[in-house]
């Protein structure tokens, strides 16, 4: 264990023990902090937890030579629960309400997690808002537990503070879609969220925070009860972009903050598939759009249709990529569509190499669903951005990153029930790619890649966390 937080923070070794949710967007922040601490201090372990069938992915996502023999990813064998695919592991190939039954059997790994953890005696274990009662057992051995938040500040600030349920939990109370067009009290009055908070569609959508499933604690419960039950909080975002937002956390939840920094992931090692490298290879410098709105963000077919008859129209070649929930049709393209755009259009569902795409010479503009970590891989990859957010967090990213921010052009909407027109798809990306459309995209783009910020950021976090970990045996 860490003999002290100062200057050799390799004296003693530090056993880090994480487990997020079975959700990719969760799984791949969780093994991007891992990269760093084990990146950042030699005498970092780190032991991984998954569910059984996720484990070759996160064992390649952690492959490192500088880490060999400092990691191990453990297999939990979820139990079975009925309505739910007996292989299971992550919510990639699940529809929502399997998602929700998934929660259900992670809940039901508690004594295997509780077992491995007495086992393994950690100094520390980082845990995701759905498995608050592993911070119970984690104090129980004597063990620090930390919540690490893979959302925004501002989408914590906004939507999961005490101050949004002000009568607490315990009496019932929950927010009306109405409540929830406003801010909650205290909310930092420099954002522009303060003065005119979110329009009804977005209101309306935050409900499913509050939403109780099946009987089962609703996500603002599980947040609620992991925030009260840990010894500190992690954010991975940085006072230079959030900073009155971090602060307004820190003063609602009372807890240590920890700030690891904006998860910036590594440059691509391997190559973009033939396949693709040879469309775009076609296309002159930044002339491409390439939308994508990762695995479990899915379109409803008419906005998909709007989407792809946007793209057409502004003229320019483009790769979309759409996926549909699980049991749901593949997303299919307007009719004559494919006529049309043969050779410059391609719609494709599936797993594709984000990053690689987006370095690609001939890609210049990236239609995002603002998930945070996404829109740090365009900024990152030198794109220009527009953002089309379709649920919770990622209104509120889109409203940090262009209106705070100055990064990336959101695509206008009805404000009653969100709806966007192709016009409005085309108008949005004709204003991010014109002179001037870049903001402070380049900014902020530098700000991510400088080595001394994130040399900065790891060696700050692993300051705060071993400090955090000796204040347990002083």
């Amino acid at each position: 264990m860490p003999a002290d937080g100062g200057g050799n923070r390799d004296a003693t070794p530090m056993h880090v023990v994480m487990l997020p949710w079975l959700a990719f967007g969760h799984i791949v922040p969780f093994a991007q902090l891992a990269r760093r601490l084990l990146a950042s201090s030699s005498s970092v372990r780190v032991t991984f937890l998954t569910a059984a069938g996720n484990v070759p992915r996160v064992e390649a996502m952690l492959s490192s030579a500088s880490s060999a023999g400092r990691v191990a990813v453990v297999p939990l064998r979820l139990p079975r629960v009925p309505g739910l695919p007996e292989d299971a592991a992550s919510t990639a190939d699940l529809s929502p309400d399997g998602a929700e039954l998934l929660k259900v059997a992670l809940d039901a790994a508690r004594p295997q997690v509780a077992a491995l953890l007495a086992e393994l005696r950690p100094d520390a274990v980082l845990l995701d808002f759905v498995t608050p009662w592993a911070c119970e057992d984690a104090t129980a051995l004597g063990v620090k537990s930390l919540h690490f938040s893979v959302f925004s500040a501002v989408a914590n600030a906004y939507l999961a503070v005490p101050a949004r349920c002000p009568d607490g939990a315990r009496a019932g109370a929950r927010p009306s879609a109405r409540d929830l067009m406003f801010a909650p009290a205290g909310f930092p009055g420099s954002s522009p969220l303060a003065a005119v908070g979110v329009p009804a569609y977005q209101a309306a959508d935050f409900t499913y925070v509050f939403t109780s499933f099946g009987g089962q604690p609703s996500a603002y419960d599980r947040v609620v009860a992991s925030t009260r039950a840990c010894d500190g909080i992690v954010v991975k975002t940085c006072a230079e972009m959030e900073g009155a937002y971090i602060n307004y956390l820190a003063a609602q939840l009372r807890k240590p903050l920890l700030v690891a920094g904006p998860l910036v992931p590594d440059p691509p090692r391997d190559e973009l598939d033939e396949r693709w490298a040879t469309w775009l290879s076609a296309f002159p410098d930044g002339a491409v759009v390439f939308a994508s709105f990762g695995s479990e963000t899915f379109l409803p077919p008419a906005a998909a249709t709007e989407l792809l008859l946007g793209l057409e129209a502004t003229g320019r070649p483009f790769l979309a990529v759409l996926n549909s929930p699980d049991g749901a049709a593949a997303v299919v393209p307007p009719p004559g569509l494919a006529e049309r755009m043969s050779g410059r259009g391609l719609l494709h569902t599936g797993w594709v190499q984000q990053q690689h795409i987006l370095h690609h010479r001939s890609v210049g503009c990236y239609v995002t669903h603002a998930g945070f970590s996404s829109v740090v891989e365009g900024l990152v990859a030198g794109c220009r951005l527009v953002l089309l957010p379709m649920k919770v967090d990622q209104y509120l990213n889109a409203a940090l990153f262009a209106r705070e921010l100055r990064v990336g052009v959101e695509v206008a909407r009805r404000d009653e029930d969100g709806w966007f027109w192709r016009q409005d798809v085309r108008n949005a990306v004709a204003a991010a790619v014109a002179d001037g459309g870049e903001g402070d995209a380049r900014k902020w783009a530098d700000f991510l890649t400088d080595d001394g910020v994130q040399g900065r950021f790891a060696d700050e976090f692993v300051r705060q966390l071993t400090e955090l970990v000796s204040a347990a045996s002083s």
